[in-house]
């Protein structure tokens, strides 16, 4: 059994819950490539022109899994406790792939995290066990491999992030951007090679102890609910006297971005601050030249 994964939205920050899981289960992974301007175009031409970017970076890498595998993975991930609720794009995405697609051969696999209505992890991931017939011992077994693989990696990336902050004399900058922005490879990554060929250190906000950095968030803002922006509110908290610099990364037009994203401008003075939005049309265009000019700024230097 083929089990297909967009590599987009979640697939950054749950890849190695969401493929140990089902390679414990005899499964194959099927991932769709990177992100390219045929996927961009693709998920275009499916979305309406109010969708933010990285949601069309979705569909068009769903699209592409379609008639390649014997389910696509489309996950609901709605709220993590009362107080910690996720972007509407990601409450919707099953509802909008599967009505987006409705005339298409698709099977999806899906499971809903609610903790709202007591729909937490462990039992959205037996029950999506139970729908590939798998026996329960099989399923708790493969969940708990899964998890351990997530926590080791997190680990690794925090230790070796870490490492980064402490090392070398270079300007260091902090990317404040979503796991699926920061981690694309046209939205993100190439703002992150671009800064270490310009003789920067890249630290990476969603690189975080995300309990801890809920926690931090508190103290730029309150009353953020949107759980996925708290903990990059609280990694700013927790990095800022390490860098020298922070970027704002966004994918057009994202609306809590756009919001927290002034929340970060008015509240954190003592470090120079650069917004940058990647849209579809335009994508990475001009942008070189304000991050050198960022970098000369923060005294850095440029190549």
């Amino acid at each position: 059994m083929t089990i297909g994964i967009p590599k987009a939205f979640l697939y950054y920050r749950y890849r190695w819950l969401w493929e140990t899981f089902f390679e414990e289960l005899g499964c194959t992974v099927l991932l769709s490539p990177d992100t390219n301007r045929q996927i961009i175009k693709t998920g275009a031409t499916h979305s309406i022109d109010e969708s933010c970017l990285s949601s069309k970076i979705y569909l068009g890498h769903v699209e592409w899994l379609i008639d390649k595998c014997d389910y696509i993975l489309v996950p609901r991930v709605a709220t993590y406790s009362r107080e910690q609720i996720v972007c509407s794009k990601l409450w919707s995405a099953y509802d909008v792939v599967q009505n987006t697609f409705r005339s298409r051969d698709i099977s999806i696999l899906d499971y809903n995290i609610d903790y709202k209505q007591n729909k937490n992890e462990f039992l959205a991931f037996l029950r999506m066990g139970r729908r590939l017939k798998k026996r329960r011992f099989s399923i708790l077994r493969a969940y708990f491999m899964a998890k351990q693989a997530e926590k080791m990696m997190n680990e690794r990336r925090l230790e070796e992030q870490n490492k980064l902050l402490t090392l070398g004399k270079a300007p260091k900058i902090l990317i404040v951007s979503h796991s699926y922005n920061i981690n694309d490879p046209y939205i993100g990554r190439p703002i992150v090679e671009r800064l270490s060929l310009l003789g920067a250190t890249p630290i990476i906000a969603e690189i975080v102890e995300r309990n801890t950095a809920v926690q931090r968030a508190r103290e730029i803002s309150p009353t953020l609910q949107w759980n996925y922006n708290q903990e990059l509110l609280g990694a700013i908290s927790l990095y800022k006297e390490q860098v020298d610099g922070i970027i704002l990364l966004t994918a057009f037009p994202c609306g809590p971005d756009s919001l927290v994203n002034e929340v970060i401008i008015r509240k954190i003075k003592d470090k120079p601050i650069i917004s940058l939005l990647v849209d579809e049309q335009e994508g990475l265009a001009g942008m070189e030249t304000r991050l050198e000019s960022f970098i000369d700024m923060i005294g850095g230097s440029s190549i």
